[in-house]
């Protein structure tokens, strides 16, 4: 039986991941890991692809570095970076009713923080699909923080950020391991099925199928 959380006072603040839950990039990515391996002779299918999701890449890459004889994760990380700018990589585009959503809840005035695996400079591109930066107080990239997810460290820095308390916050994520980041941190989390089934993502409190029609508070003040 799962527990039950009560949760005494509204929730204050939201947090989003940025790939997957904001813009739709696993399709980039997996073209962008795919020619890595493959330009290096290593075969690479969905399982081994699947590891990268959610997870800082430099440490997704540390899993296989091993058999790339001769080079470092980071030069492994910049040639797949330089993919994602090639011509037949297919472009970004916003998960539905994430630009809505976004706009909404600035206008209301809920802080918002950006907690993703990405880079910096990744992100505030991709940032300008749903509006842009400026719409929220606050981004947390990889850059930041010494532990990437599952890790609670990014989402304990993006809540500290906004100065609310974890309890009173809510994780927009989309892959497992986003999921057990927030959950560690002690947020609530709506978990989308843009890049993972519905059955990958139980650890989440409320699993919908994209933004369209979330609203604020999507979940109610007590969870079960």
């Amino acid at each position: 039986m799962r527990d039950i959380t009560v949760r005494t006072e509204p929730f204050r603040a939201a947090l989003f991941d940025l790939d997957g839950t904001l813009i739709a990039t696993e399709h980039r990515s997996r073209a962008a890991w795919t020619r890595l391996f493959r330009t290096h002779g290593l075969a690479v299918d969905d399982a081994l692809l699947a590891t990268f999701v959610g997870r800082r890449g430099q440490e997704a890459l540390a899993d296989h570095v091993h058999r790339f004889p001769g080079r470092t994760v980071e030069e492994l990380f910049d040639e797949a970076v330089g993919y994602l700018n090639g011509p037949d990589i297919p472009p970004p585009y916003p998960v539905p009713g994430a630009e809505v959503l976004v706009k909404k809840l600035h206008a209301d005035g809920v802080p918002m923080a950006v907690v993703t695996s990405g880079l910096r400079e990744h992100a505030g591109a991709l940032l300008a699909h749903v509006g842009g930066a400026g719409l929220f107080t606050t981004m947390v990239t990889a850059e930041d923080v010494q532990r990437g997810k599952p890790d609670p460290e990014g989402f304990l820095a993006g809540c500290a950020a906004l100065g609310v308390e974890p309890e009173q916050a809510v994780a927009f994520e989309d892959a497992p391991a986003g999921i057990a980041a927030a959950k560690a941190a002690g947020l609530a989390c709506v978990a989308l099925t843009t890049t993972h089934a519905a059955e990958e993502l139980g650890a989440a409190d409320l699993i919908a199928a994209d933004l369209s029609g979330i609203g604020w508070p999507p979940l109610p003040t007590t969870v079960l």
